[in-house]
């Protein structure tokens, strides 16, 4: 059985989940501005387009005229977006974990740069890149889903 009661443990667990508010901020405060305001364009950009209107001159409710035919739509080029956002997110957990001086992968790329293991350098950035081409796979992959007229060959 383990020291600590269920009671210390849920203490630890909301210490632990204060103490990453200010960096989950720090890290997605930049990311989801740039989303949200591609996002807005794309919105603005397809309910202007003719088969919208076409849609509401069918009589389809608003929200099924956003769902079907404006998010659908406008969602290409926000998962683009969320795609090359995931190098900044890469790229920015190692600032953020040297500025709040946590352990991790970030700060063990700034100490291994300050001793000069070129290995360990280079091992994690081919890592970066590879995590990197897999994020942008799956935002290939996910066109199919999001657009049927779009088809790998």
């Amino acid at each position: 059985m383990p020291d600590w009661s269920f009671g210390q443990r849920l203490a630890a667990f909301l210490d632990a989940l204060r103490h990453l508010v200010l960096p989950a901020v720090t890290l997605g405060s930049v990311p989801l501005a740039i989303i949200t305001r591609i996002t807005r364009a794309a919105v603005i950009e397809v309910s202007n387009e003719d088969y919208v209107r076409a849609a509401r001159a069918k009589g389809l409710t608003e929200r099924q005229v956003q769902l079907r035919h404006v998010m659908r739509n406008a969602w290409l080029p926000v998962v683009t977006i969320i795609g090359l956002q995931a190098g900044t997110f890469l790229g920015g957990a190692v600032l953020t974990e040297t500025v709040f001086a946590w352990n991790g992968v970030g700060s063990w790329i700034v100490q291994a740069i300050a001793y000069r293991e070129y290995f360990i350098i280079q091992s994690t950035i081919l890592i970066f890149g590879f995590l990197f081409l897999l994020v942008n796979l799956a935002v290939d992959i996910a066109y199919a889903f999001l657009n049927p007229r779009i088809r790998f060959g």
